[in-house]
Formats: C-alpha cells, structure tokens, sequence
C-alpha cells in the first residue's frame, strides 16, 4: 500500500511539472524596451493618473538603466508617484535616496520641497480632524517635520523657484503649531486643570507672537488667571489683550471669524 501511495506522489508530481512546462510564466515585455520608451510609458501612466504602474516602470528603468539622467528622473518621478498614492513612507524613502545619490544635482531642491511636500500635507490631515478630535491624541510630528523640511530648502536654496512657497508654508505651520498649543490649553481648561493650561497659554505667546493663535492664547490666559483668584494678573492681561485686539472674536461675538488654517485647503496642495 505504502508503494503504491509513492507511486502515485510521484506521478502528480510529474504531472504538475508537465502542467508548468505546457504554461510557461508570461515575458516581460519590457525588458528589452530601450529608454526612451520605457520613460515614454511610464510617463504616459503618471499622466493618467495609474501611479502604481507607472512606479513599476520607473523601476525597471532603472534597473535596465541604472546609470545617466533617465535613471536620475526615474528616481524624482518614483518619489512623486509614491507622494501622489498617499505612501509616505516610500515617498520620503524616495526622496531620501535621491539626495543622498544626487545631492548636486540641478532639480535636487525640487526633492526637498517634495519632502516638505509630503509631511505638509500629512500635516493637513491632522487640521481636518483636530477640531473634531482631542488634540491631546494627536503628536504634531509632521507639523515639525514639514517645517524643518521647508526650513532646509530654504536655507539651502534661498534662490530656488520653490523658496517662496516654502516660506509661506513654513508661516502656515509656525500658526498650526501655536493653535496646537492653544488646543492643549482649552483642553486643560475645560477639565479644571487651569495651572497647565495658563503654562500652555503662555508657552504660545511666548513663543508665537506672530501667530493668529496668540489672540486666544491671551483669552485663555485670562480665563485661568481668574479661576486661580489671581485677580491682579487677570487684569494686567486683560489691558494687554484689549489693546492688541480690541475687537476680538472672544469678546465681541459679532466680529468676523476668520479660519486661517483653512488657507491651503482651498489652493493647489499637489506642488506639481
């Protein structure tokens, strides 16, 4: 019994290598395509929006041509397809490899506004949610980040095409982290704890004095004066706050409300 049993292994395992040998794995067509058309393809993908496939081409552009300036670009088009699928890990990957490989190369400020790029738009995300959201949950990282990434463009290439924008970014991100600190603040305030929310309060005037987000901090830090019976601080506030915003959303209920954090939401966040 146990013979035949081995016959009859042996003999599906013949069979399954007849089945394979009678459909053999299908060619890569590409593997032979020169560059130009490799590049042509790929491009024709990202064109219609098909990032995935137009990342594999890429790919094997530079696996075919792993040397002059189709790989190079290859390299840029892999970063941006990666940043338009919403990947960013493998998009800032992509972008990190490429500094490193080209750090001379003539569109190389173009990946460290992409890296900002990246991290800005995570950034976005967590606007859309903080104000349905606790924002103790959340850390600011990409907030951080975007700045930094910005920063170094910036300081770097202060001539680059993109510098402005990175400029006007970073100024977006310095209010999104003030009002970070502002929400802290309410957080605290709202659960009682008003000595942690007058030291966030203050953290974001001291450090944000340019920030829209400073008008609340300085509301805020009135609020806490007056539950922590410090009366004579309360006030010394209060005459700085009125001086400085006389018509106040936070007083005033008929002043206009004006959500600057909604700035890039409306505009063209793509970079590209």
């Amino acid at each position: 019994m146990q013979k035949k049993l081995s016959v009859l292994v042996a003999t599906l395992a013949l069979l399954g290598l007849s089945a394979c040998s009678l459909f053999p794995e299908k060619s890569d067509e590409t593997k032979n395509w020169p560059v130009t058309k490799l590049y042509a393809e790929a491009r024709e993908e990202m064109a219609g929006g098909h990032y995935e496939a137009a990342i594999k081409l890429f790919e094997r552009l530079e696996t075919n041509y792993p040397f002059g300036n189709y790989a190079a670009q290859a390299q840029m088009e892999i970063a941006y397809a990666y940043y338009k699928t919403q990947d960013q890990a493998q998009a800032l990957a992509a972008v990190e490899r490429f500094i490193k490989l080209h750090p001379n190369h003539q569109a190389v400020d173009y990946m460290y506004y992409l890296r900002g790029l990246i991290n800005f738009n995570d950034q976005i995300g967590f606007l859309s949610v903080v104000y349905t959201q606790d924002p103790t949950e959340r850390d600011p990282k990409a907030t951080r980040e975007a700045f930094t990434a910005f920063k170094a463009l910036v300081d770097k290439f202060p001539d680059s095409v993109y510098a402005a924008d990175s400029i006007a970014r970073m100024k977006y991100l310095v209010n999104a982290m003030a009002q970070y600190e502002v929400h802290v603040a309410n957080y605290y305030h709202r659960r009682g704890a008003y000595l942690a929310s007058l030291n966030r309060a203050m953290d974001a005037v001291r450090d944000y004095q340019d920030a829209p987000a400073r008008e609340e901090a300085l509301y805020l830090m009135m609020r806490n004066y007056e539950k922590l019976g410090m009366l004579e601080l309360r006030d010394d506030t209060a005459r700085v706050f009125t001086k400085n915003y006389p018509n106040s959303k936070f007083t005033n209920p008929n002043a206009p409300k004006d959500s600057w954090w909604k700035f890039w939401s409306k505009s063209d966040k793509t970079g590209k």
